[in-house]
């Protein structure tokens, strides 16, 4: 491509080249934007996934109140019993479906083995949804 100077071929001058620097800007975006999108759109595996129902059961876990005393008496909802009942009764409520809550109440000058007996207990025997229960100030 030969340069000539203005004066020789246009008189008024004008430049009668086309910039195209502008032109492969755009297109050299535009080819990267493919080369990113075109892997991403292309890895999906083509599949006929199953039908299913994503509906929330509407069957509410029981609750169990678990309280010890400042005596370290054991209590399930009313009724005292011993660490060996409340072993018992927790196997058979872990074996529930769906597992139930246990709500663990203890006086706040009950020792700390107490508490630590229960919390075994309910883990051994299969009982993991245990929450403390406390008094707001």
């Amino acid at each position: 491509m030969a340069f000539s100077k203005p004066s020789e071929e246009n008189d008024d001058g004008l430049m009668a080249e086309i910039n195209m620097t502008p032109f492969v800007d755009v297109m050299l975006v535009l080819l990267i934007i493919f080369i990113v999108t075109l892997p991403v759109m292309q890895q999906s595996v083509k599949i006929e996934l199953p039908k299913a129902s994503s509906a929330a059961s509407t069957t509410k876990p029981d609750s169990i109140q678990v309280s010890v005393d400042q005596h370290g008496k054991i209590f399930w909802n009313t009724s005292e019993v011993s660490l060996n009942e409340f072993s018992k009764k927790a196997k058979v409520a872990a074996d529930l479906n769906p597992m139930p809550d246990v709500n663990l109440r203890a006086d706040k000058r009950v020792a700390y083995e107490y508490v630590a007996q229960v919390l075994t207990a309910s883990k051994r025997n299969g009982l993991t949804k245990i929450g403390f229960v406390t008094e707001s100030p």
